[in-house]
């Protein structure tokens, strides 16, 4: 590596297929062994395939430095930071005079600093498009040693998660990041369903709280219910100056250490096929049907059940045709096409941390087992 403090953190596969198809795989997984290979032949090989059809961004971060003064990002390819700013900048939110929410989720948190948090990487997630925007609200979704205890794997999962708050300097910046830091899970030992707050938004599940996070994600909602998605980021590249780049310096240079791919969507891309949003979708890949979203209503509403549905073949709904459908349904599902899903990876809404709750540090021992009966580190108190 040409910078000491990087590494090679990008997680991709790529295949070639036999209907002379290349397919790119970009995740945030990491492999348990794996060979070492040159680039220079699958480079010239993707250079061939046609990439156009994909509607994606691509945002990567290289080592070494580029100048943000005289980097033309219509000529060369942006990095880190300033990729993500020059992207970010042209595209319009969908509910522009509502306060936006901006979703940081990573699985490790490096020492950045406030001044560059502030000043650079939040300034680079909400850019001014056109006309002065309303600031946004940023949160950070990271779990607690408590949510690791109760993940998959327990202790153990928590080895490839990161946040240390141990020194001076850590706990200061902890204090700066502790009004914004979310739940992963959202639950607690004692609970196993959610409490919904009087008059609050209901509880929509991403079935992922056992899942102990490794998984990075940016995300912007255009309103404070959640309802809506301006963009969403899923890369490789954590919470860190390695990963997205330093500051600029006095010159516009800006100096990253680490290898780092990801993407970045949003609805416009897909406005050719005549979805005009975004929606964050739960334990599903696509919006919920029509169909569905009727049966949780009749639910609701102490409607008839299932041993008392009597509907006729001419009475139901044809997701077709809209046969049998009053023309107020057949608007609703008009609706659902122009929406395209966003798979979440964690609960909505999100719930703080409460004062006295700690983001998980992999270097700090805990005593309390784990779900299999666990300390951490392996045999710390005796176990």
């Amino acid at each position: 590596m040409a910078e000491m403090y990087g590494t090679h953190h990008s997680k991709m596969i790529i295949l070639f297929r036999r209907d002379e198809h290349a397919q790119i795989n970009i995740m945030t997984g990491n492999f348990i062994s794996y060979g070492r290979n040159k680039s220079g032949t699958l480079v010239k090989k993707l250079q061939t395939f046609d990439f156009s059809a994909v509607r994606a961004a691509l945002i990567a971060s290289v080592p070494g430095r580029q100048n943000i003064r005289t980097t033309d990002p219509e000529r060369e390819t942006l990095f880190g930071w300033p990729a993500l700013r020059h992207i970010l900048s042209s595209i319009k939110s969908a509910s522009p005079t509502s306060k936006p929410h901006i979703v940081m989720q990573c699985s490790s948190v490096a020492s950045i600093g406030e001044k560059w948090m502030k000043d650079t990487f939040l300034k680079a997630l909400s850019p001014t498009p056109s006309l002065p925007p309303q600031r946004p609200k940023f949160s950070l979704v990271f779990p607690t040693a408590d949510e690791i205890r109760r993940s998959v794997d327990g202790y153990a999962s928590g080895g490839s998660i990161h946040m240390k708050t141990e020194n001076p300097g850590q706990k200061k910046q902890l204090a700066y990041l502790k009004p914004a830091l979310c739940h992963w899970a959202g639950d607690h030992e004692q609970a196993s369903e959610y409490v919904p707050i009087v008059n609050g938004p209901p509880l929509r599940q991403a079935l992922r709280r056992r899942a102990a996070p490794h998984i990075k994600t940016y995300i912007r909602f255009s309103d404070q219910a959640m309802t809506n998605v301006d963009w969403a980021i899923m890369t490789s590249a954590n919470l860190s100056k390695q990963a997205w780049g330093e500051a600029a310096d006095a010159t516009g240079n800006v100096r990253i250490c680490s290898y780092e791919i990801g993407v970045v969507v949003w609805p416009a891309l897909w406005q050719d096929a005549g979805v005009a949003e975004m929606v964050p979708v739960f334990g599903r890949d696509m919006p919920e049907t029509l169909t569905s979203d009727l049966a949780i209503k009749s639910a609701n509403d102490g409607g008839i059940g299932e041993e008392e549905s009597h509907d006729s073949d001419e009475e139901k709904t044809d997701e077709e045709g809209g046969k049998g459908m009053s023309e107020q349904d057949k608007k609703e599902q008009d609706k659902l096409k122009g929406k395209i899903g966003l798979r979440m990876p964690y609960d909505l809404p999100l719930i703080p941390y409460a004062n006295d709750e700690m983001p998980w540090c992999a270097s700090t021992p805990c005593i309390e087992p784990d779900w299999a009966g666990r300390t951490w580190p392996a045999g710390f108190g005796g176990s």
